[in-house]
């Protein structure tokens, strides 16, 4: 939502001249250009709202407006790449990999080590990948379409990333990349303002694709958990009208909002991650776990090769985790904490499919 409202403002001065008030682009923790503490990050959201009240509507209207914004995304990088294949300066990838620097605080930049810390940071990237998953029940053959889906998504966006951050990197030298919005930025220091808007457009809608998956797909996480007595019946409550779980979908949305308006990107980026690794993990060591507790289970989709990818996924995210700052590990150890807190205090005792009272997940 932050990266969202950056290109939105990007987009309005590529198309109109001027901006909005930069201190309604900022949480309170950041600095705008005139040296202002940010108030609150407005454009993130009313976005956040908006996608709360467009998924209460029901999953049918969203994903109508998922498959427009997917086209426009689309249209927006190739437009991007044909327009930017003219400014290429291959100066600008040398060295391409800066020297480390180590900066007042200790922490190092560029190098190797500035490698993994920036896969770990946009890690978030691939996070729409698995929520996949979470749209099983609305599959006719959940077992063929979900691997074909998740693992050509996953090779297709792949390759549009790399060639994407090539040519950004190409036309614009890197140190001047550290925007909200470094793809419309980037045009509009080679003398493409046009373009710059359509771009801005563009990300627009892919941004705003990202959210809506990534908002469906934790509501309907939260509600399969308090379905299965994990949290409480409030989270699991279907409106008759919408057939969509409304309660969930306001109080993520809300937690969201106070997040996307008042912290800045990096460190939303950084939790967001540390999160999802962590996440991660723990499905990983899941799988080992059920292959062994259950090896008569039947599965739609079995891992091949044993516990072998399970954990090279695990030693790889605890890889990228350790390249994190120390405050994003304190912060995760904070969420941590309450979870566990809540899973021994309440979930541990209410849990139906613990208890047996549930059919086994194939």
């Amino acid at each position: 939502a932050v990266g969202w409202s950056g290109y939105l403002n990007n987009g309005i001065q590529a198309l109109f001249g001027a901006g909005l008030v930069e201190t309604l682009l900022h949480g309170p923790w950041e600095m705008t250009s005139g040296g202002d503490t940010g108030i609150v990050n407005l454009p993130a959201l009313a976005i956040v709202a908006a996608l709360g009240v467009l998924l209460a509507k029901g999953a049918k209207i969203s994903a109508q407006f998922n498959a427009v914004m997917v086209l426009v995304k689309v249209a927006a990088i190739l437009l991007f790449l044909a327009v930017a294949i003219g400014h290429l300066e291959p100066s600008n990838w040398t060295p391409f990999i800066p020297a480390p620097v180590t900066d007042p605080n200790g922490a190092t930049h560029f190098g190797w080590p500035g490698v993994l810390t920036g896969a770990a940071t946009i890690f978030f990237a691939y996070i729409g990948f698995d929520a996949v998953s979470t749209a099983a029940e609305e599959c006719e053959n959940p077992q063929r379409d979900l691997p074909i889906g998740i693992l050509g998504s996953l090779a297709v966006c792949t390759v549009l990333y790399i060639v994407v951050s090539g040519v950004l990197t190409g036309i614009v030298p890197y140190t001047e990349l550290k925007t909200a919005s470094p793809v419309a930025s980037a045009l509009l220091k080679v003398g493409e303002e046009w373009a710059a808007g359509l771009i801005a457009i563009g990300a627009i809608a892919g941004l705003t694709t990202v959210m809506l998956v990534l908002y469906f797909a934790i509501t309907r996480i939260l509600f399969a958990i308090s379905r299965d007595g994990l949290l409480p019946p409030f989270f699991s409550h279907i409106s008759e009208r919408t057939k969509s779980p409304v309660r969930v979908i306001v109080t993520i949305g809300a937690i969201m909002c106070g997040l996307a308006g008042f912290l800045p990107l990096d460190r939303l980026a950084e939790l967001t991650n540390i999160g999802t690794l962590g996440a991660f993990v723990v499905v990983c060591a899941g799988v080992i776990t059920l292959r062994r507790t259950h090896p008569n289970m039947a599965r739609g989709f079995r891992t091949p090769f044993g516990p072998v990818i399970p954990l090279l996924g695990i030693g790889f995210c605890l890889w990228l985790m350790a390249s994190l700052r120390v405050e994003t590990w304190q912060a995760f150890g904070v969420w941590l904490i309450a979870g566990l807190v809540v899973y021994f205090s309440y979930s541990m005792r209410h849990s139906k499919l613990a208890g047996g009272t549930t059919r086994p997940l194939a």
